[in-house]
């Protein structure tokens, strides 16, 4: 068994061989909490949800760090248009961004730190790159001087002479405009810490290179975040822990954007459609199956009509748990082992839609099986369908997904009781042998979005795709 991931450094699939044997350590750029998060921030971390919990099956220990940005130039600005105080901003949406990962099922990471909990392993990371000659200071500002280290854009593949130098760039005291800031000087108003070179506040990239070293290390397994990452901040993070010393990531891992009208979903573009207002149009178990199923490299363009497919072809899974649990007579266990097939997709760097496949097949096998009758053969094929489902953090049967079920419970049965009464009347219909008010009222039904579907133990209704 060997798990193969794309490595952005080599440009290639590789085999992955963790620097501890049956440990994996996993550092995820999280959020920036300047905002409420849209369902792209979300599609990250739960991208790596999901390679977590294949690690995890695979018999791996994982640490998984995901930091929070909880101060920047956005941040700042905000409090300013609003006239609150910077952290306030910060923990409103890390908040929102924390109800977000759980309501779509991902597992909380090992540690998540902040970056303004760590300001002394900044100064510390800072000063060593002064000493190395690195960094400089200039007006209390701090540069990392990229012409200094030999291996600057190796992960974007870009040539430093080549590289656009930033416009309206007001930072004082630089030596190369393409220098960046590691530290940038107190400036009236704003939030500032004290610092041998007088007081002020993070730069972006800072963070990462300090927070990764803190709790992986000096060398960890793999590096992740979206591919708009890749450059300035991922390059920015790399120069500055190997220019301080570290072997930092063995392997860059990125994730494609959600896009609408073919942009990335932006704030700044006015594009984004935050999660919690998505998970109040769609259930958070189909919304992360729409999100989660596609590669993860791959760009997935939102539009209703996808989703609506999406919980199509859930609730195909979703119904056959059901009609497999009813004729067992309870819950039936996952299997101990998810089929090869899935597991040869999952290892060919996490390829969840050939694995997702097989889960569609095994449910149409397991269909095929109820429809004869055997019901031996029903449970097999559900045990390999939870098995593979618990992977992908998507079993019904989960705990995590309980609440949904509860969620309008009282109006669920309301509605049961209505439906119950028309239904009666489709049952005295058939039972006179009146076919045709029979099926009047189950097509008035299934135009209502409710699906009729007649068991053993008699009719049965579901709500239908919207």
């Amino acid at each position: 068994m060997t798990i193969r991931l794309h490595d952005t450094n080599a440009r290639q699939i590789r085999d992955f061989v963790p620097l501890t044997a049956g440990c994996v350590s996993i550092y995820l750029c999280g959020a920036t909490v300047q905002a409420a998060p849209h369902i792209g921030h979300i599609r990250s971390g739960l991208n790596f949800d999901i390679m977590r919990r294949w690690f995890e099956y695979r018999g791996y220990d994982v640490t998984f760090i995901r930091n929070v940005t909880d101060i920047d130039d956005k941040i700042i600005k905000k409090a300013a248009e609003q006239n609150r105080p910077w952290w306030s901003i910060g923990y409103e949406n890390e908040r929102a961004f924390n109800d977000g990962y759980d309501v779509l099922g991902c597992l909380p990471p090992t540690y998540e730190p902040r970056a303004t909990g760590h300001i002394t392993e900044m100064i510390e990371m800072m000063r060593g790159l002064i000493e190395r000659g690195h960094a400089y200071e200039a007006d209390g500002n701090v540069y990392f001087d990229v012409r200094s280290y030999e291996g600057y854009l190796e992960l974007s593949n870009q040539d430093l002479d080549d590289l656009r130098q930033p416009s309206g760039d007001n930072e004082t005291g630089k030596r190369d405009k393409r220098d960046f800031a590691m530290w940038k000087s107190a400036k009236p108003g704003e939030p500032s810490w004290e610092t041998p070179w007088g007081r002020g506040r993070p730069g972006w990239h800072l963070e990462c290179s300090a927070m990764a070293h803190k709790y992986l290390g000096s060398a960890f397994d793999i590096h992740g975040g979206g591919i708009d990452l890749i450059f300035p901040h991922h390059e920015n993070e790399i120069a500055q822990a190997k220019a301080f010393g570290d072997d930092f990531a063995k392997y860059w891992v990125h994730n494609g954007w959600v896009t609408l009208s073919g942009e990335k979903m932006s704030k700044s573009l006015d594009n984004s459609v935050l999660v919690s207002d998505m998970v109040k149009q769609w259930r958070p178990i189909v919304l992360r199956y729409y999100l989660g199923t596609p590669h993860y490299r791959s760009m997935i363009e939102y539009s209703e009509e996808a989703l609506r497919e999406a919980e199509s072809a859930f609730a195909r899974i979703e119904g056959f748990v059901q009609r497999v649990v009813e004729k067992a007579g309870g819950p039936v266990e996952a299997a101990a082992e998810v089929p090869p097939a899935f597991a040869e997709a999952m290892d060919d760097d996490l390829g969840v839609p050939q694995a997702l496949a097989i889960i569609h097949t095994t449910v149409r096998q397991g269909n095929s099986a109820l429809a004869a009758d055997d019901k031996e053969a029903a449970v097999a094929r559900l045990a390999e369908v939870r098995a593979m489902l618990g992977v992908l953090g998507l079993d019904p049967l989960d705990p995590h997904w309980a609440g949904e079920s509860d969620r309008g419970e009282d109006l669920h049965g309301v509605v049961d009781t209505l439906v119950r009464l028309v239904l009666d009347q489709r049952q005295s219909a058939r039972e006179r042998k009146d076919w045709p008010a029979a099926d009047a009222i189950r097509d008035q039904l299934n135009q209502s979005g409710l699906v009729i579907e007649d068991s053993p133990t008699g009719p049965r209704w579901t709500l239908g795709p919207r």
